[in-house]
């Protein structure tokens, strides 16, 4: 089980311009490699886009931080090299939009790091994440412990390249669950 930060393994060696979706508060700014030439980061809750806002100040590279959600990205077709969805796809309304959205603004063959919580393979914990999938889903952020993040990005037209399967708690009073960091590619 890995107790530490995933965030800077989730974007080392990015370069060029990068998406990040639900960026929440930050916590993948400083980390982001000084190959990065820009990041625009989308961010729908106004409270943790204000404190987003103030970490992109202190980041080692250009941040924009807009309101906005991923399944409508104010960028053209094609506009960035990299896109990063860091413990977001669990909550977005339209995982499917919101990872077409992402095809579409990437670039040709442009990566998509992705640091997510999944559903466990098997077992008790697998039976627990489905019992609690409705209450977590009903919570400030509607999360959605069940849903399969890895399926749904190759289902979008992505290319898994990597996907390295880990168990950590998200918070101090919950259990440790399954999450995959990894790579993939939009397939053409």
């Amino acid at each position: 089980m890995r107790g530490h930060d995933e965030r800077p393994r989730l974007v080392a060696g990015l370069s060029g311009r990068v998406v990040e979706i639900g960026a929440g508060a930050g916590a993948t700014f400083p980390h982001y490699p000084p190959t990065v030439v820009s990041v625009v980061a989308v961010e729908p809750d106004q409270r943790r886009r204000v404190a987003a806002e103030q970490a992109a100040r202190t980041a080692r590279v250009p941040i924009v931080v807009v309101d906005g959600v991923a399944e409508r990205l104010p960028l053209a077709a094609g506009a960035v090299d990299a896109a990063v969805a860091s413990l977001v796809l669990c909550s977005v309304p339209d995982v499917a939009a919101a990872l077409a959205e992402l095809r579409r603004v990437l670039r040709p063959a442009g990566a998509l790091r992705f640091l997510e919580h999944v559903l466990a393979e098997r077992g008790p914990l697998r039976i627990l994440q489905r019992a609690a999938a409705p209450i977590y889903s009903r919570m400030p952020g509607g999360c959605h412990v069940d849903r399969d993040a890895v399926a749904s990005i190759a289902r979008a037209g992505f290319a898994i390249e990597a996907c390295d399967h880990f168990m950590r708690a998200d918070g101090a009073f919950e259990p440790a669950i399954p999450h995959v960091i990894g790579t993939a590619r939009r397939s053409d």
